[in-house]
């Protein structure tokens, strides 16, 4: 199945971060080899989950324990895809400001009910007290990237690979370095801007952030935009150093460069974004 045309945002965990019951699982998972490389997981999870959900939206079946694996010095870092969960989660995201006929049309009121009944479970359950609170580990955006996932990664950091068979363009950063630039970037916004809303997204993904392993490792993958893209501009992507160019421009009061910094990322990004409407 071909990639989707999303980028993705995620968290890789130790070992150490799991109950003991998961890290043997997980350990198994690995020397099994059943791990998925993340240029196939988008379209294996679309595939289970449709495969799973069957007609009508009348069911949320148990969805098998997938994960991304790292091995970073000696060391197995899991990023599950907490498939059931994320599910429930978008069927009621979907149906939020929605009128409630079009909203029972896209999500049946039977299964908005299961997903609730599951949403409740894993945060409130007996879950909780086995195994701590529960985290989801990737965060999906179509059609583009936001601006504000730039922030927690270095240009630095890229990794890009222009293969034919192989295309990849990702970032990945240890979690303290990304939680370190989280809390910069917030409070350069909060002095400078108040609680404008680019503020208000990058101290929600901060928080998420904060809820990880402090050895975990953040990932930004372009997943399937890259297939939008051609080599040069590939080559030629330099968005976190736009994004830290504009908030080092907001902390010193430039709004002129600040301004001209966030022009060329939104125009860059709007063409992609248009992509999704020439179908």
């Amino acid at each position: 199945m071909p990639s989707l045309f999303a980028s993705y945002l995620r968290v890789y965990e130790p070992l150490t971060a799991f109950d003991r019951e998961r890290q043997e699982y997980w350990r198994r998972y690995v020397k099994e080899g059943r791990a998925v490389a993340p240029a196939e997981g988008p379209g294996r999870q679309r595939a289970t989950v449709l495969e799973a959900l069957g007609a009508g939206w009348t069911r949320l079946p148990e969805l098998p324990d997938e994960a991304y694996v790292l091995e970073s010095d000696e060391t197995l870092l899991i990023c599950p895809w907490n498939l059931r969960v994320r599910v429930a989660e978008a069927a009621l995201t979907a149906r939020d400001g929605v009128p409630g006929v079009l909203a029972d049309a896209f999500v049946p009121p039977l299964f908005a009910g299961l997903a609730r009944s599951v949403i409740e479970d894993w945060r409130n359950g007996s879950r909780v007290l086995e195994r701590g609170l529960p985290r989801v580990h990737e965060q999906v955006a179509t059609w583009g990237v936001p601006l504000r996932w730039f922030v927690f990664v270095d240009l630095s950091e890229r990794e890009l690979t222009l293969r034919p068979e192989r295309r990849v363009l990702r970032y990945r950063t240890e979690i303290s370095k990304a939680r370190r630039r989280a809390h910069r970037a917030h409070s350069v916004l909060r002095r400078s801007l108040g609680d404008a809303p680019i503020t208000a997204a990058v101290e929600e993904t901060a928080r998420w952030l904060e809820e990880f392993h402090p050895r975990s490792v953040v990932e930004l993958d372009y997943g399937g935009l890259v297939n939008l893209l051609s080599d040069d501009s590939l080559n030629a992507d330099d968005s976190p150093g736009l994004v830290a160019a504009g908030l080092a421009a907001v902390g010193r009061g430039e709004a002129d460069s600040a301004t001209s910094a966030y022009e060329r990322l939104v125009e860059r990004w709007r063409a992609v974004q248009l992509l999704e409407r020439c179908n």
